[in-house]
């Protein structure tokens, strides 16, 4: 649903999900939303019209959570099949499926200069992605529970990570 902050009132109701809906996001512009389901895949919304740009297939599982990039071309997603994939958003097509977390991946974010993906899992650890490459940068280890959000400072220097241990951690 999107509601007017103002009024509290429903401006619209978005259906074509064949599941639940675990995410959703606007790009940076505010013309287009983003939905991650349960019915493993993703779409993109017009949101003035209501209507379904696109939709999004290649996760083999529940897509939990989808982030736009600072400039709002790529598309990352973060599914129970242990892989986040990015999209080009133009073209709905994966530009790099990025491997490497033993658990489902419940949530990714872009720092706020674009060059860093942050990605939180079941495995209790966030990695950290180079988006020039995609290529893992390094592996933050530190919770005893699975890892369920992460979000950068606006600053991009600190990564703010919540887990099922009951404990967020600051990390550099």
């Amino acid at each position: 649903k999107l509601w007017n902050r103002d009024t509290g009132k429903v401006i619209s109701t978005l259906e074509g999900h064949g599941d639940a809906v675990y995410s959703v996001v606007f790009s940076p512009d505010g013309k287009t939303l983003a939905s991650a389901s349960f019915d493993k895949t993703i779409k993109l919304w017009n949101r003035d019209t209501g209507k379904v740009i696109s939709t999004l297939s290649g996760h083999s599982s529940v897509v939990y959570s989808v982030v736009f990039s600072p400039d709002g071309k790529t598309l990352a997603s973060a599914s129970f099949d242990n892989t986040i994939k990015l999209w080009d958003r133009d073209i709905g097509k994966v530009i790099s499926t990025l491997e490497g977390h033993g658990k489902s991946v419940y949530n990714v974010v872009f720092s706020p200069d674009g060059k860093t993906l942050a990605s939180a899992s079941g495995d209790k650890t966030i990695k950290l992605w180079n988006r020039d490459t995609d290529k893992l940068i390094s592996t933050l280890e530190g919770h005893s529970e699975s890892v369920y959000s992460v979000v950068f400072s606006p600053d991009g220097k600190t990564l703010a990570s919540a887990s099922g241990d009951k404990t967020i951690k600051l990390w550099n």
